[in-house]
């Protein structure tokens, strides 16, 4: 069960958890342990912090981000839902590293998405980062924290090397050893396995 913005995350302070979210809300960025690796993100509204994103990783902005939610409405504020079958499918891998690729809803910035009518979207099972999109009131971008093409980080050392002004959130990351797996909602199809 995802963790509550008033509970408790055993290391993460309160006051660790309030700075993220004054830096979310002003249009900042944070690197933040997950499943697999460090992510870096920011208020998936926020264009300008989007295309700021980009820029650090040096990613070209047709290759879309994925949203991390602490539950299911957060990130299916961002998509639409799939028959009750796929649906079903989907729940079961969720909260877990599993991102899954949904029709986008029409709000939704083109950055986000890459200028597909898709959007990629996971319930994250990370106490760290499900605690930042609680306390945050919603979903998350999450994209590794390293420059596009090179190896993920999977510590802090590494992602504060890449991460510019962004604010770093410790922790450390869950065992999955890598990006999440990335499946297709409508067919169930692999489009990244981990580790890629």
């Amino acid at each position: 069960m995802a963790p509550r913005a008033g509970g408790t995350v055993g290391y993460l302070s309160r006051l660790r958890l309030s700075a993220a979210r004054a830096a979310l809300r002003a249009g900042g960025l944070i690197v933040y342990p997950t499943e697999g690796v460090y992510g870096i993100g920011c208020d998936p509204r926020d264009h300008d912090a989007l295309a700021r994103l980009l820029a650090m990783k040096n990613r070209p902005a047709d290759k879309g981000l994925i949203l991390i939610g602490c539950d299911e409405e957060q990130v299916m504020r961002y998509a639409q839902p799939l028959a009750a079958e796929q649906m079903a499918r989907i729940r079961r891998t969720w909260p877990g590293p599993v991102t899954w690729v949904l029709p986008a809803r029409r709000d939704v910035d083109r950055l986000v998405t890459g200028g597909r009518d898709t959007v990629a979207v996971r319930v994250t099972a990370h106490p760290v980062a499900a605690a930042l999109c609680a306390v945050f009131g919603g979903a998350l971008v999450s994209s590794s924290a390293n420059p596009s093409g090179r190896p993920p980080a999977r510590n802090a050392l590494a992602a504060r090397r890449t991460a510019g002004g962004a604010l770093i959130v410790p922790g450390r990351v869950g065992a999955a050893g890598g990006p999440s797996i990335i499946r297709d909602g409508r067919s169930g199809r692999v489009l990244r396995g981990t580790g890629a």
